[in-house]
């Protein structure tokens, strides 16, 4: 457990990914921890010599890495680096999911937990060796190795995004410029997934570089997050499980509080300052482009503020450009998210263009009903989407009721509460964009990085209620 762990003596500096493993590091200083065990400098840099030998065992270019364990991810991440091979990175690693990428490696590194994949070769991962002489390790090309990640895949096939490691370092020394004075030598804990971007920069490579201990696993449940709460600690969250604090009352300290994934929203942002005293740092980004900008909602509506080095303009849509050493230095990037921009550095965020849909040549936005069914006070959360129903396109809502909602619910009954409901919104919607068919749902369901699972949420609509 974290609170068991003695801080490591803060380093100068942010170490580059290209000289990482021949940092001079004392032999003792603690990589990462679990509850029983910490792993040292020393055994990382055995482990990766070791890892390196079993790889080139293998003919094999393009190599896969999935664990559950963090440590061991940082194992096979650097190995695979040093030996010059491409890194592949899939978001998920359940037997189905994996077989569906199995075209795009050649050889799939992992750990205990995660199922070797049938009629295709499989390394795990060993750690724990000995070698009395560490070896001298190459300086990586950073521009030359490339690491190909994927997009949550929440509508569609996971679609993938390739970056180098030049990228990723110039991204690590941004966020240690930002934050690190404050982070001193904490140690690193996480609830989200270290196979997507934010989860791999902020608990495993940021903590490799600036030389902070991270967990090996996940802190999964509401609990464990309290449980684990100190002023030595750094939690890497996601609104997704900051949510589910919202019965929690007692209070336990946090140096600092992280979340990504999607848009938390006020309440909950507040209620994790109660219990944590520090309210959340939310970061903007995507897996292609990485962190955009922060914030800290010390009110509502709290304006985005960009990284240093990030530059952002509109395009004749409202939407916002991007030019970023860590997406590309020369060229701008269009993203789809409309934004209102209210200084150089500061915007605020309108929602996705894309989730704009045309029914019968009527152009809606899904976030706009989001928005006025959220604004009601017997609604915590919707999700609005788009299905194909007898030839004709309409809309589906899955809504999370609030106490009085369900108070309203049971007194009307679900007849008169859905009239209830379609006239509410039509003070402002036109009657095209009133969802045909609602469901009652406990809560959004999404994955570990805060995306809505938009399958599981059209699955809701195919039984029968």
């Amino acid at each position: 457990m974290s609170s068991h762990i003695q801080a490591n003596t803060a380093l100068n500096r942010c170490q580059s990914l290209a000289h990482l493993l021949n940092a001079a590091r004392s032999q003792q200083h603690v990589v990462a921890f679990d509850g029983t065990h910490h792993w040292t400098w020393q055994q990382l840099l055995s482990d990766v010599t070791a890892t390196m030998q079993q790889i080139t065992t293998f003919p094999a270019q393009r190599i896969a890495l999935c664990t559950q364990d963090s440590y061991r991810f940082a194992v096979g991440l650097l190995a695979i680096c040093h030996s010059g091979k491409s890194l592949i990175l899939p978001g998920n690693y359940q037997p189905a999911a994996l077989a569906e990428l199995a075209c795009q490696f050649d050889l799939l590194l992992h750990d205990d937990g995660v199922e070797p994949l049938a009629g295709h070769p499989c390394q795990p991962i060993h750690v724990g060796s000995q070698h009395d002489t560490i070896k001298t390790f190459d300086v990586l090309e950073l521009s030359h190795i490339e690491v190909v990640l994927f997009t949550s895949g929440s509508s569609g096939s996971p679609k993938a995004i390739t970056k180098t490691l030049q990228l990723l370092n110039t991204e690590i020394a941004i966020l240690e410029s930002v934050w690190g004075a404050d982070l001193k030598n904490s140690v690193i804990e996480s609830t989200v997934s270290h196979q997507h971007i934010y989860g791999l920069l902020f608990r495993v490579l940021w903590p490799l570089c600036s030389g902070r201990a991270f967990a090996c696993q996940n802190l999964e449940y509401p609990e464990q997050v309290m449980s684990h709460a100190s002023q030595d600690c750094v939690l890497i969250s996601s609104p997704a499980l900051l949510k589910r604090l919202s019965t929690q009352t007692s209070m336990s300290p946090y140096r600092a509080l992280f979340s990504s994934g999607g848009p938390l929203p006020y309440p909950t942002a507040q209620h994790a300052c109660t219990l944590f005293s520090q309210l959340p740092t939310e970061v903007y980004g995507s897996t292609e482009t990485g962190g955009i900008a922060f914030k800290q909602q010390h009110r509502e509506g709290e304006h985005w503020q960009l990284f240093p080095g990030v530059k952002a303009e509109l395009n004749q849509e409202g939407c916002l450009r991007l030019k970023s050493p860590h997406i590309d230095p020369d060229n701008w990037y269009q993203t789809a998210d409309a934004c209102v921009l209210h200084s150089a550095e500061r915007f605020e965020l309108k929602g996705r263009t894309d989730r704009i849909i045309k029914i019968e040549e009527k152009r809606i936005s899904l976030v706009e009903i989001e928005k006025r069914l959220d604004q009601l006070d017997w609604i915590c959360e919707s999700a609005v989407f788009s299905a194909q129903n007898e030839q004709r396109l309409s809309l589906n809502a899955a809504i999370v009721l609030s106490q009085s909602g369900q108070d309203k619910l049971e007194r009307l009954g679900k007849g008169k509460f859905w009239l209830l409901l379609r006239s509410e919104l039509r003070q402002w919607i036109e009657p095209i964009a009133i969802p045909r068919r609602f469901r009652v749902i406990q809560e959004i369901p999404l994955n570990s990085q805060g995306k809505r699972q938009v399958s599981e949420l059209a699955s809701l609509f195919n039984e029968t209620h």
